[in-house]
């Protein structure tokens, strides 16, 4: 039996991706690696200012640079960049009729800008104006699916979205070749793939997860609970994902929970 060589980047990979290879930053920060720390912070303020993680947005780019970084060996997976840390991550908004222009900001430099619908406003007994929109259990697994597009199905993937599932349908048992199904298929068969470039990404399983689902409903703590805890049971450090579908449908829940504060239906 052979034994397994440690892992080398090759020469093309020596180099890790920056801020400056993709977002048009300058100074310090152009220069620095994105690590996986930075993603994290960029994906779960997004979710928290949108509901979802944006396609395109800071979060999603950030998270396939660092998770590139990482699988090369040129960054740990609990590093994180100063700039970020330091100075963190900041969102303005620019109202057009109908939409509204959100701008992503690290370290206080412009790296994404995406528009995203202009909800219809509930108004609090305090005055304040908040977001009607729930999120669905589909909407938390799709936001999963591009914050970890790249990252590869592990069994703790598979039993999460297990779990969402029989969440979202109100079923006992998943029903076969739905998500659920797949993701445990894609599990299994990226234990027997070596390269980690070949395998199925939790992205290819969870893309239109919305559309999939035979039913669907709006995240609640309880959903979140079952969820995060299937999880963790199928994790060897006993913790949820970072940016994983557990901690997706976890704030979405708490996002929901926010709403349903104030609804005045």
């Amino acid at each position: 039996m052979s034994q397994q060589q440690p892992h080398r980047p090759s020469a093309e990979l020596e180099e890790p991706i920056k801020y400056g290879d993709v977002f048009p930053v300058q100074g310090h920060l152009a220069g620095e690696p994105v690590r996986p720390g930075d993603a994290n912070i960029m994906q779960k303020a997004e979710y928290i200012i949108t509901g979802r993680t944006q396609k395109g947005g800071a979060a999603s780019i950030m998270q396939s640079a660092s998770s590139h970084n990482e699988r090369a060996g040129l960054v740990g997976h609990d590093d994180i960049t100063r700039d970020p840390a330091d100075h963190g991550v900041s969102f303005t908004e620019i109202q057009t009729e109908g939409r509204r222009i959100v701008c992503e900001g690290v370290a206080g430099q412009t790296v994404s800008q995406f528009s995203v619908p202009e909800p219809v406003p509930v108004t609090s007994p305090l005055g304040s104006s908040i977001d009607t929109e729930m999120i669905t259990v589909g909407e938390a697994l799709e936001g999963a699916g591009i914050g970890q597009g790249d990252k590869p199905v592990e069994l703790s993937d598979a039993a999460a979205i297990q779990a969402a599932e029989v969440r979202a349908t109100g079923k006992k048992m998943t029903a076969p070749g739905g998500l659920a199904a797949e993701a445990q298929s894609a599990a299994d068969i990226n234990l027997t793939i070596a390269r980690e470039e070949d395998k199925i990404t939790i992205g290819d399983v969870l893309s239109n997860a919305t559309g999939r689902l035979a039913a669907d409903k709006e995240v609640t703590r309880e959903d979140a609970y079952g969820v995060v805890g299937a999880e963790i049971r199928n994790r060897p450090d006993l913790k949820a994902a970072p940016g994983g579908v557990a901690e997706h449908v976890t704030a979405a829940a708490q996002l929901n929970e926010r709403i349903a504060k104030y609804d005045l239906k």
